[in-house]
């Protein structure tokens, strides 16, 4: 199993990640990616969470307060591409609901997009339910944002 460590978005390797994550959105969310990059903001994320195999960060997910209190918001979820496949976002999603249990949060909210099947797959297998699309992205036909109670 992979090592799973508890960070924030100061860390080098969380840092060296997200532009990895930001150049792949760049790809597949074309002309809208500079709409989604300014609510992707991480210079004040509190909890990250990286996933390392042989010393090497391989992943990383993060979470931040939502709407009210008790209510998170999953950002920044990301593996490196050789990585994928190996249940990785799988133990990093699981990390980042136990870590927000811990601080007495009940429920997980999370935006994607539809240009990202594998993602949208990986959240309604670890029992997320879409919902109608919140805040920034109501009204954005790419985006699919979902919900699970923790």
């Amino acid at each position: 199993m992979p090592k799973l460590i508890r960070a924030d978005s100061t860390s080098t390797d969380f840092q060296a990640l997200v532009k990895l994550l930001d150049a792949e959105l760049a790809i597949r969310d074309g002309d809208e990616h500079a709409f989604y990059a300014q609510f992707n903001k991480t210079d004040l994320l509190r909890n990250v969470i990286l996933c390392y195999e042989e010393d090497r960060a391989v992943g990383c997910g993060a979470f931040r307060p939502f709407e009210k209190e008790g209510q998170v918001e999953i950002k920044r979820m990301y593996v490196l591409p050789e990585c994928r496949g190996r249940g990785i976002a799988s133990h990093l999603l699981k990390a980042l609901e136990s870590w927000a249990a811990e601080l007495g949060n009940h429920s997980c909210f999370l935006e994607t997009g539809k240009n990202q099947p594998e993602a949208i797959g990986l959240y309604q297998k670890a029992g997320y339910s879409r919902i109608e699309n919140y805040g920034q992205y109501l009204h954005i036909e790419n985006s699919v944002c979902m919900q699970k109670v923790i």
